[in-house]
């Protein structure tokens, strides 16, 4: 099962290697990582996609906060949640497929961010199955290049990650 991880960690040099490190060593995979500031200048949010069994996941879980680096953790699989991640994408943007890529952006609702003679680099923002079939969705060859950046995710209600 997909587990998403939101950790709030020391915003210091070595805290993300010390993360990491807890993962290979114990040879468990990393999906997807995401780290950005916070609106308090000494931590940062984490946010982490790994797939594990339950057993797995609670060990993995209890590894991550025994680090000194890591001051809150939340599984948030385990509650209401809202996901999403962001994808650029370049495609081949030539005669007729131009049309057709304006088409299949605004079905997805997504934003043409960047155009030249030969491409469309295009943003979308959604849950991660939306972006597949975005993918899957484009004319075959056109696709260049994509970038995704993982899921990240914020707790529904009341509650949420803070200290």
């Amino acid at each position: 099962m997909r587990h998403i991880i939101s950790m709030l960690v020391e915003n210091e040099s070595g805290a993300l290697s010390r993360i990491a490190g807890l993962f290979s060593a114990r040879g468990y995979n990393i999906e997807s990582l995401t780290v950005a500031a916070t609106d308090e200048p000494s931590l940062s949010r984490m946010t982490l996609v790994t797939r594990g069994n339950d057993d797995i996941v609670e060990q993995i879980k209890k590894q991550l906060n025994k680090l000194i680096d890591v001051v809150k953790l939340q599984d948030l699989s385990e509650g209401e949640h809202i996901e999403r991640e962001m994808m650029l994408i370049k495609l081949k943007a030539a005669g007729p497929d131009r049309e057709e890529l304006k088409r299949l952006t605004e079905i997805f609702r997504a934003k043409i961010i960047d155009v030249t003679e030969a491409s469309y680099i295009v943003e979308l923002t959604g849950a991660s199955r939306k972006l597949d079939a975005f993918i899957e969705a484009a004319p075959e060859g056109l696709i260049t290049e994509v970038v995704r950046s993982g899921p990240t995710g914020i707790l529904r209600g009341a509650k949420g990650l803070t200290l």
